[in-house]
C-alpha cells in the first residue's frame, strides 16, 4: 500500500430540532444574542439515541456509499468525548452492530479535533499493512454533559454523528488522504473541560477563540503543503464547527480564495468531534463537491488539540 484514500462517507443526525427559540424558554437568551456571538440557528439533540447508536446509523451510511460488504472492513475507529459508557469501548459495539467479523477496534479522545486524529491513526495503519480497510467514526452526544441552566454553554451544542470508509491505494494510484499536521498546547488543556468534579461541559470560550483565530490559519495551511496542494486548489475548508465567527476568521486568514467554507455550525450546532465529518457529508450529499476534488479538513478543541489533512472526495 502507498496511501490511502476515501471511498464512502455518511452522516446521522437526530429527528429533534432545539431552536434558539427553544432555549430562549429554558434561559435568559434570544436568538439575536445568539446568533451574533456564534452563528447557531438551531441544534439537533439525541433523544433514546446513545453515542453507538448514532455511529452506527452515519457507519452504515458510509458503508453503503462505499461499495464496500461489513466483511470487508478489518479496523473500526470512533472519536468521541462523550460516550458515557467506559467498557467496553463505542467501536466494539458499531463493529458488533455491524456486523463486521475481528476488526482492531479502539476509541480514541481528542475532542473536537477527534475525527482528524482517529483518520490519520487509520491511515497510519493502513499504510504500515496493519490493516487493509477501515470505517473512522466521529460522534457525539453532548447533550448528556450539557448544563442546560447555563446559558453560556447550552446554546453551543448538539448531537450528531459522521463517518467514512477508507481503503489503501495501490500501484501508480495517487494517495487521497494527505498528511496530517497534528499537535497541541498542554499547557492550555484544561481550557475545554468535562470532569469528575463538575461532569458538565466548561470552557473559557474568549481564551479558545483568540487562540483559534490567531494560531490555526497557519498550522491548516501547513496541512495542505504536507500534501502538496496549493491554497488556490482547495475546493473546500471544512473545520471544526465551533463558532461561525471562529471558522471565518480561520478562513480569512487561510486565503484560499476558491474554497466552499463549510458552515454547518449553523443549523448543526457544535458537535465536536462529528463536525467535521458530518460538514464534509452534508456537501458531497448536497453535490456541492466534484469527486477527486481536494478538501482541506481541520479539528480542533480541549486538549487544547489540533490536527488536519487534505483528502480527496469519493
Amino acid at each position: 500500500m502507498t496511501g490511502t484514500r476515501v471511498i464512502g462517507v455518511g452522516h446521522y443526525q437526530p429527528s429533534k430540532v432545539l431552536t434558539n427559540e427553544d432555549l430562549a424558554q429554558m434561559v435568559d437568551t434570544n436568538d439575536e444574542w445568539i446568533q451574533s456571538r456564534v452563528g447557531i440557528r438551531e441544534r439537533r439533540i439525541a433523544e433514546d439515541e446513545t453515542v453507538a447508536d448514532m455511529a452506527t446509523l452515519a457507519a452504515e451510511k458510509a458503508l453503503a456509499a462505499s461499495d464496500l460488504r461489513a466483511s470487508d472492513i478489518d479496523l473500526v475507529v470512533v472519536a468521541t468525548c462523550s460516550a458515557v459508557d467506559r467498557v467496553p469501548n463505542t467501536a466494539c459495539r458499531v463493529a458488533d452492530r455491524l456486523g463486521v467479523g475481528s476488526p482492531a477496534g479502539y476509541d480514541i479522545n481528542t475532542a473536537c479535533s477527534g475525527f482528524s486524529y482517529a483518520l490519520a491513526t487509520a491511515d497510519h495503519a493502513i499504510r504500515c499493512g496493519s490493516a487493509t480497510k477501515a470505517i473512522v467514526i466521529g460522534v457525539e452526544k453532548l447533550s448528556d454533559w450539557t448544563d442546560w441552566t447555563d446559558r453560556s454553554t447550552c446554546i453551543l451544542f448538539g448531537d450528531a454523528a459522521g463517518a467514512v470508509v477508507i481503503t489503501g491505494t495501490e500501484g501508480d494510484e495517487e494517495p487521497g488522504i494527505g498528511p496530517v499536521v497534528w499537535g497541541s498546547v498542554p499547557e492550555m488543556s484544561d481550557v475545554v473541560r468535562i470532569e469528575a468534579s463538575h461532569p458538565y461541559i466548561a470552557q473559557e470560550g474568549q481564551t479558545v477563540f483568540r487562540w483559534a483565530i490567531t494560531a490555526l490559519a497557519p498550522l491548516a495551511r501547513k496541512a495542505a503543503e504536507a500534501a502538496g496542494v496549493d491554497m488556490d486548489d482547495i475546493a473546500a475548508f471544512v473545520a471544526h464547527q465551533a463558532n461561525l465567527r471562529i471558522i471565518e476568521g480561520i478562513a480569512k486568514k487561510l486565503k484560499a480564495p476558491n474554497a466552499i467554507i463549510a458552515s454547518d455550525i449553523v443549523e448543526s450546532g457544535n458537535t465536536s468531534a462529528a463536525s467535521v465529518p458530518l460538514a464534509l457529508s452534508k456537501l458531497i450529499d448536497n453535490g456541492e463537491l466534484k469527486t477527486g476534488a481536494p478538501v482541506l479538513l481541520f479539528g480542533f478543541g480541549g486538549g487544547l488539540t489540533y490536527a488536519g489533512q487534505v483528502i480527496r472526495c469519493p
